[in-house]
């Protein structure tokens, strides 16, 4: 005989969705009770209760994997998305980077030091009206 109740325990720990949960526990309960009453004659009939059992947990599988990768495909999507945005950023303050705030900032990624906290207002390019120019976009003369 099989040890059932050792795969039956081990396939109850399987998230299933719905009805499908509960003819699954048809399954092994109608599986069961044909063990205990039957004599062997119908070893095929076992067999092929088993087979259909797992097969419902295959399905079951399958289509747990196929939601994680649509999850996992948007999730790559979105972070696609959100590196285009930072490298987009990237670019537009290194354009509005002083020279001088360039070679410090290099020197900071080459020593790997925390940048150092400003305290004296910065002279000479960008302005604060170069820096507020990129973020207004109008498309006429404001009233």
């Amino acid at each position: 005989m099989f040890p059932l109740r050792d795969v039956s325990m081990r396939l109850q720990g399987i998230q299933l969705l719905g009805h499908d949960e509960m003819a699954m526990k048809f399954w092994f309960w109608e599986l069961e009770q044909h063990l205990k009453s039957s004599s062997g004659a119908s070893v095929v009939a076992i067999d092929n209760k088993i087979e259909q059992a797992m097969d419902l947990v295959k399905s079951h599988l399958m289509y747990a994997v196929r939601e994680e990768v649509e999850v996992l495909k948007e999730q790559i999507k979105e972070l696609i998305e959100r590196n285009s945005q930072l490298e987009q950023e990237n670019t537009l303050l290194k354009t509005l980077a002083s020279p001088e705030q360039m070679a410090q900032f290099q020197a900071q990624v080459q020593t790997g030091s925390p940048p150092a906290p400003q305290t004296a207002a910065p002279t000479g390019p960008p302005s604060t009206a170069a820096l507020a120019q990129p973020a207004s976009h109008s498309s006429g003369p404001s009233a």
